[in-house]
């Protein structure tokens, strides 16, 4: 798609603002996402350094003057991308975010982490600087910039909780800016993000002080939850449907009392051990994941009459798939 042209165009920004770059075309989305599965972006770019930000302003900017989609790309977690792949350019935030180059900013109980920052780093990053408030992220996949647009939550945290503001590219200007946030802007598996788009570039939290051994310990006690639960025994994304007060119970124990855990089609199936975790056995591809949680929601609404909404994203181009 307009393979020529966005050749161009990234070549222009990158002569207005030099940084290190790697361009993949035709890049297997399965190397990138956690359920390993999906088909081909037509561009992966991984641009890094000192201008990063301003590049990706630019490249914005220009790919939007010629109507070209842009799909933001953190750690890959918490979306399913389509078997025809992504049309246009998936701009990865990790490669700027490398390891030992995480933390932008440190100041007494405030820590402010780069976008494609892992979860998990970030939590031991925090919990190495003695603070607290993050600990729930140790052992999740995805990146910061993921979880602040999810709201990413877990044992009774979410990351709104400790989120005082976030430096975005924002898509109507393509400007840079600082957002202050308040908690009220954000709600269950909600952020505002979700309806601007915005690309996230930093997130600042304010943390509290705590003693190392504690932060560890709780730390390590929630990866030693989720390795129980079988988060890391396959290829996942997670929990394929949100949870709802109006459920009573959690979606996977729905799903658990209607008999569907080990239910499959083709390479997906919910996970024998856990009723909200959709699994690629090996060999599934993206339709069968979707399809799969298609008639897992038509079962448990023509049985309880409760409406499940999925939580992962379907990334591409999903038309009659």
């Amino acid at each position: 798609m307009h393979k020529e042209k966005i050749s161009l165009i990234i070549e222009k920004c990158l002569k207005e603002y030099p940084c290190e770059i790697d361009i993949r075309y035709d890049e297997p989305m399965k190397n990138h996402t956690t359920f390993k599965t999906g088909g081909n972006a037509d561009f992966l770019l991984q641009p890094k350094g000192e201008n990063f930000a301003q590049f990706c302003a630019s490249l914005l900017k220009n790919l939007s003057h010629e109507k070209i989609p842009v799909f933001f790309l953190g750690g890959g977690a918490n979306i399913l991308v389509s078997d025809r792949g992504i049309r246009g350019v998936v701009l990865d935030t990790k490669a700027w975010s490398a390891k030992n180059n995480s933390i932008q900013e440190k100041e007494e109980s405030i820590l402010v982490f780069k976008s494609g920052t892992a979860m998990d780093e970030a939590a031991r990053i925090a919990a190495c600087e003695g603070l607290s408030g993050i600990e729930f992220l140790a052992g999740m996949p995805g990146t910061i910039g993921g979880a602040v647009f999810m709201n990413a939550r877990c044992y009774g945290r979410e990351i709104s909780d400790a989120l005082i503001w976030t430096e975005i590219i924002d898509l109507n200007d393509f400007i840079i800016k600082k957002i202050l946030l308040k908690q009220n802007d954000f709600g269950y598996k909600y952020s505002p993000f979700q309806k601007t788009g915005s690309l996230i570039l930093k997130a600042c939290f304010k943390l509290e002080k705590g003693d190392r051994n504690e932060i560890n310990k709780k730390m390590n006690e929630y990866v030693q939850d989720r390795t129980k639960k079988g988060h890391y025994l396959f290829p996942c994304a997670g929990s394929a449907f949100k949870n709802s007060r109006d459920f009573g119970k959690p979606a996977g124990q729905i799903i658990d009392e209607l008999g569907l855990k080990g239910f499959k089609k083709g390479g997906a199936q919910i996970a024998p051990f856990h009723g909200n975790i959709v699994i690629n056995t090996g060999d599934a591809v993206a339709s069968d994941i979707r399809l799969l949680m298609d008639e897992i929601a038509v079962k448990v609404k023509n049985k309880t009459g409760f409406q499940l909404e999925s939580e992962i994203i379907f990334a591409g181009d999903w038309e009659n798939y």
